[in-house]
């Protein structure tokens, strides 16, 4: 069951393509935290619209910046003139629209280009929904991301930090950029050692067991980390999911190319799994139509 969040909070909940919104609501005042990915952006602002019922947007806050957390932010300024609050790491990256910082470039994503107004950086403090909180670090799907904890309440809305089921893939790791795996299994740890009652996940529904999602996400870093090639393969599947939701459908014949076409898959391969194009597009396919993921119709692959 859903856990009851207090009245000044509310989540909209996504699908994958998009990120959580979370919507602080003061008075008339209100705050978001995430918007989505770019080709939700319009469904994105009716939404926030009408939550919003009469109240100006003051401010959208990003937990990171991954395509599916900052891809409404242009519409929603624009919509709204709303000021844009990021994580401090990311000044440079967003500053000068890096796509491979970004990690646009690599996995084949998009976003629509946005200035940020304002940083925040861990160990800050935010008056968001008649509450306090406290901005934390949380490396290891993302270095620079936060989350945000009311100890009051005892909430932290995480990300991709902790989901009900997991967390975000550890791209750092992947890439050879940062030491993911550690800096995710310190994340959990921090995470770990709150008084945390309720969780608002970057992806499905708030969630009260905490302790059980805890456990869950241990045991899937521990396998990561004396498996790193069940890492890599995770990672790929991911994205190329992420990908054909975007899609939605392509020629069967089309869908070696497509996976050959996202740099993210190659190079994850190249570094881990050492296996040729063709057999790295029928492993993906494969395994992705094992867990519905993708479906075969009429010669062609679509996105379940």
């Amino acid at each position: 069951m859903t856990p009851k969040l207090p009245p000044g909070l509310l989540v909209l909940e996504r699908g994958w393509l998009s990120a959580n919104n979370i919507l602080c609501l003061d008075g008339d005042r209100a705050t978001l935290i995430d918007s989505g990915y770019v080709t939700h952006a319009e469904q994105t602002v009716d939404l926030v619209y009408h939550a919003l019922a009469g109240r100006p947007l003051e401010r959208l806050i990003n937990t990171h910046s991954h395509s599916d957390h900052i891809g409404g932010n242009a519409a929603l300024k624009a919509a709204f003139d709303c000021e844009i609050v990021v994580p401090a790491g990311l000044h440079a990256a967003i500053a000068d629209w890096d796509k491979d910082a970004l990690l646009l470039s690599p996995l084949g994503q998009q976003s629509a280009r946005f200035q940020h107004d304002r940083l925040i950086e861990a160990g800050d403090q935010i008056d968001m929904g008649g509450l306090v909180w406290q901005a934390l670090a949380v490396p290891g799907h993302d270095m620079e991301a936060l989350a945000y904890y009311n100890p009051e309440k005892r909430i932290l809305i995480s990300g991709d930090a902790l989901w009900e089921n997991g967390f975000g893939v550890i791209f750092p790791e992947l890439l050879g950029e940062a030491d993911g795996l550690a800096s995710t299994r310190a994340t959990l740890e921090m995470i770990a050692r709150l008084p945390i009652d309720i969780v608002i996940p970057g992806h499905g529904a708030p969630f009260a067991m905490v302790d059980a999602a805890l456990e869950r996400a241990f045991r899937r870093l521990g396998n990561f980390q004396s498996n790193i090639e069940q890492l890599a393969w995770h990672a790929i599947k991911v994205i190329v999911s992420f990908a054909m939701m975007e899609r939605r459908q392509l020629p069967r014949d089309e869908f070696p190319a497509f996976v050959l076409g996202l740099p993210f898959a190659v190079d994850v391969n190249a570094r881990f799994l050492n296996l040729s194009g063709d057999a790295l597009a029928a492993g993906v396919e494969r395994q992705l139509l094992l867990v519905n993921a993708l479906q075969r119709r009429d010669g062609m692959i679509v996105a379940a």
